[in-house]
């Protein structure tokens, strides 16, 4: 039965385009609730392996749903936010961009939205991919993304967006080019212990939150997706697969200040041969 499975799987697969996969809830799934993992990429990578092994196993799965965009979720998971609680949540997203020039962050914010059934998210955080080797992060290389946000900011799908790892000068540039503030920027503490006087200094002028975090700079290398999805797959070729986007979300309970649910959304295209 299972060998079955994982022969419909690997047809899936082998016939979509688009591969997305939505965790659910992390804090209410058992699994990998077990599990303390020691980062955010291992807690990634952990979590797209059982995500894909328990769809496989658990999902109906059949060969006439051949699609070109393959979605990979396991139902009792989802983190649907019902009309009367959306008020007392607040729901924050980072997102993580794997791939420069391409423009998926639209795509990202509706997933993010649908799975949670809520019509607006309260703030997106971006972290776009790392500059070429031997490039440095530049106003010029952040500007197409940061565009994209302005208009779903002014279409209503997202209320706050932010950066992530900009120093003083960049976010001064942003600052002064954006038509949409940035509302917040994510520090990482590994790279500094305090944070630095001349940031601070800007953000409290212009009223800019200074947030810390402690993602690595590439989430999920290209080879770690490759094998997380290759062991949640029981070994199923699947080399062919490139990582469009990762969307970590939050739904925290505003009163009490405690994360009522936890998740990402990924997105992979398969590479053209």
């Amino acid at each position: 039965m299972q060998q079955h499975l994982n022969g419909i799987a690997k047809m899936l697969l082998n016939h979509a385009k688009t591969f997305r996969l939505h965790t659910g809830n992390l804090v209410s799934r058992s699994r990998l609730k077990k599990k303390c993992p020691g980062s955010p990429s291992e807690e990634l990578r952990d979590c797209i392996q059982a995500t894909l092994s328990d769809w496989i196993s658990t999902a109906k799965l059949s060969s006439k749903d051949l699609t070109e965009i393959l979605e990979c979720s396991i139902p009792e998971a989802t983190d649907a936010i019902t009309p009367e609680e959306r008020e007392e949540v607040k729901v924050s997203v980072k997102l993580f961009l794997c791939e420069s020039g391409q423009s998926s962050i639209k795509e990202a914010v509706e997933m993010a939205c649908q799975t949670l059934a809520v019509s607006q998210l309260d703030s997106v955080i971006i972290a776009p991919p790392g500059p070429l080797e031997g490039d440095s992060q530049s106003l010029a290389h952040l500007q197409p993304a940061w565009e994209e946000l302005e208009a779903l900011v002014r279409s209503k799908q997202i209320a706050a967006i932010g950066t992530s790892d900009l120093d003083k000068d960049l976010l001064e540039q942003l600052y002064n080019w954006a038509q949409i503030k940035p509302s917040s920027n994510q520090v990482n503490l590994a790279s500094c212990c305090v944070m630095p006087p001349d940031l601070t200094a800007f953000a409290k002028e212009f009223d800019i939150q200074l947030l810390t975090h402690n993602d690595p700079k590439e989430l999920i290398s290209a080879g770690t997706f490759q094998e997380a999805v290759r062991e949640g797959a029981q070994d199923l070729n699947i080399a062919d697969w490139r990582l469009e986007w990762v969307l970590r979300y939050n739904v925290i309970v505003k009163s009490r200040g405690i994360i009522k649910s936890k998740g990402y959304l990924v997105s992979a295209k398969k590479a053209s041969t």
